[in-house]
């Protein structure tokens, strides 16, 4: 059988950033090359970033992505690297009207295209577009109508896009009729919590159908909300696992492959789903018979816990170094939110980095005080204490408030406070808000929710202290401090606004109110369904209703990273003017 030693370049791109993208994939290009590739690959629309939302519909971007890839070919090729054929993603457009989806010549196309001394010599767009939770592709793309085939050291390699694989039909049958021996697919399919068995089953199934060995090359890294987390995967023809990317980790997985000879016999014009076949012809030849060096290993699995922590280190990370700051600033009240918060803003950026603020009121108790700055010395970030009481005072005297007003202004105090800091300072303030306190709108709008990222925006509070316990269990078996205080773990959540205050005062029991929550914004079950499930009628009632009414202040709320099937964001859009109420 001809052997081909393929190269998986698992990468992390800035969006628009086509300079800087271009010298990663040129810098991998040269390690593939180094360790003797016949072919290197690298992500969905590598060249551009991932995803370019509007950017798309700006022409002078595609073109300015169509320049970057002609001038990327030239530049493999000067650099000595043009005999290696590499696979790149990058914004393309259409050159002919396509009156099916109402589109003229030059709308925008997702694209990938091959390399080779110096020459753009294979083009494709994505066939399938997803249009659901973060994707909003067919707002912007116009599918391709290609199945492309490059012939490489005699064997026949079929190429593919991501949703290429996600969904039935198209490219995966397509590359069956047309007897390809590898099916390479490049991919920016976005994190989510248990995405990694769904991926796996997934491209076992795809191969199985395709009748050949499966590559899915996946990106790593973040963007705005989204976390990319590699575990690119490659399987035989029969669903067997070859080698496994490790997960959140950039970098070059190579594997020596046999591979079925090009078949003399294979078809040509159109296929499957109206494909038309597209054959570039590199080299008919096999290479002569070598030792296979190259395995490509198989990384091991990170535990649940591990693997959501990993994710919001990842995107938090990104998101501070790819818009150029250098430092984030935390309120610390001693609770578990703000704890973890800064536990994974160490993680991601260095504890001299970090910058907390303890900001006490006569309602703050003596222990918060001290979790705090127990936390601070755990961890070593930059920490100080500066009351609000003298400004709470002074607030009061001049409104008279009362009740919630009063409650609320210690908040847009403190909010008042970390965002003269940032702007004094130079740190972006981070918001520690969770998911189920946003779910019902348990959180005080330009107070607490002030802040540039919400590092644990889609994580539930239940998933808060696993993660806390998680992290802490992890330094101890690493022989290091934990960083967070065992107290803030153990204590029962509180704003302290008022004296004696708990959130269960407003809230039901965390894990009661999450099942709920998790039922009505994840899976959009209504209250009939949920109640059927063995939820009283009343509290499920009273819960939607608070997730309802609180859509207003979840639109305003910053950015933050995304672990769930459906997080607060581009996942889930409602009107903020809404009549409609689920009754029970």
């Amino acid at each position: 059988m001809p052997q081909l030693r393929l190269a998986l370049n698992q990468i992390d791109s800035r969006v628009g950033d086509l300079a800087g993208n271009t010298e990663t994939i040129v810098r991998w290009s040269r390690h593939s090359a180094e360790q003797g590739a016949h072919l290197a690959a690298f992500p969905e629309m590598a060249l551009t970033g991932y995803p370019v939302e509007d950017l798309a519909l700006r022409s002078s971007f595609v073109e300015a992505s169509r320049a970057a890839l002609r001038a990327l070919a030239a530049r493999l090729a000067d650099e000595g690297l043009g005999e290696l054929p590499v696979l790149v993603g990058y914004l393309d457009r259409c050159e002919t009207a396509q009156p099916k989806y109402g589109q003229p010549a030059g709308a925008p196309q997702n694209a990938a295209a091959l390399l080779h001394r110096g020459e753009v010599v294979l083009t494709y767009a994505k066939h399938h577009l997803p249009n659901y939770g973060v994707f909003d592709e067919f707002r912007y793309f116009v599918p391709g109508d290609t199945m492309p085939v490059v012939r490489l050291h005699g064997v026949d390699i079929a190429l593919a896009i991501c949703e290429d694989l996600w969904q039935e039909g198209g490219r995966v049958p397509a590359a069956r009729s047309a007897r390809a021996g590898l099916l390479l697919s490049v991919n920016a399919s976005p994190y989510e919590r248990n995405k990694d068995d769904t991926r796996l089953e997934l491209v076992r199934k795809r191969a199985q159908e395709a009748g050949c060995t499966t590559a899915y090359l996946a990106m790593t890294g973040g963007q705005d909300e989204l976390v990319f987390d590699g575990d690119s995967i490659v399987v035989d023809r029969d669903g067997e696992v070859v080698t496994r990317a490790p997960q959140f980790s950039e970098g070059c997985v190579v594997l020596d492959l046999d591979l079925p000879a090009a078949d003399p016999g294979a078809p040509t014009g159109t296929v499957d789903d109206g494909l038309r076949i597209d054959r570039v012809v590199l080299s008919e030849d096999p290479l002569p018979a070598y030792a296979p060096e190259h395995t490509g290993g198989y990384a091991e699995r990170l535990d649940d816990e591990e693997e959501v922590y990993s994710a919001l280190v990842v995107g938090l990370r990104a998101y501070v170094r790819k818009n150029g700051f250098r430092s984030v600033l935390i309120g610390l009240s001693g609770g578990i939110d703000s704890a973890l918060v800064a536990a994974i803003a160490c993680d991601a950026v260095g504890a001299e980095n970090v910058y907390g603020v303890s900001m006490p009121s006569k309602y703050s108790s003596e222990h918060s005080r001290g979790d705090a700055a127990e936390l601070a010395r755990r961890t070593g970030l930059n920490f100080r204490t500066i009351s609000i009481a003298p400004m709470f005072d002074a607030y009061m005297a001049a409104a008279e408030l009362t009740g919630l007003a009063e409650e609320n202004l210690q908040s847009r105090l403190r909010g008042t406070l970390l965002m003269a800091l940032s702007n004094q300072e130079g740190h972006i303030v981070l918001a520690p808000g969770n998911k189920s306190e946003l779910a019902v709108g348990y959180s005080t709008l330009y107070g607490d929710s002030v802040g540039a990222y919400g590092p644990i925006k889609d994580v539930y509070k239940t998933w808060i202290w696993r993660l806390a316990e998680w992290r802490n269990r992890a330094a101890h078996e690493r022989g290091q401090t934990p960083p967070i205080p065992e107290n803030s773990i153990t204590k029962p959540p509180s704003a302290e606004l008022r004296p004696g205050q708990v959130d269960t005062d407003s809230l039901p029991d965390y894990p009661v109110l999450d099942a709920i929550l998790e039922r009505y914004v994840d899976r959009d079950q209504g209250a009939d369904e949920i109640v059927a499930a063995g939820y009283d009628r009343d509290l499920v009632t009273k819960t939607l209703r608070m997730v309802d009414t609180a859509e207003y202040k979840r639109r305003q709320y910053p950015p933050g990273t995304k672990i769930s099937a459906k997080g607060f964001g581009k996942d889930r859009r409602l009107p903020i003017t809404n009549g409609w109420r689920e009754t029970a």
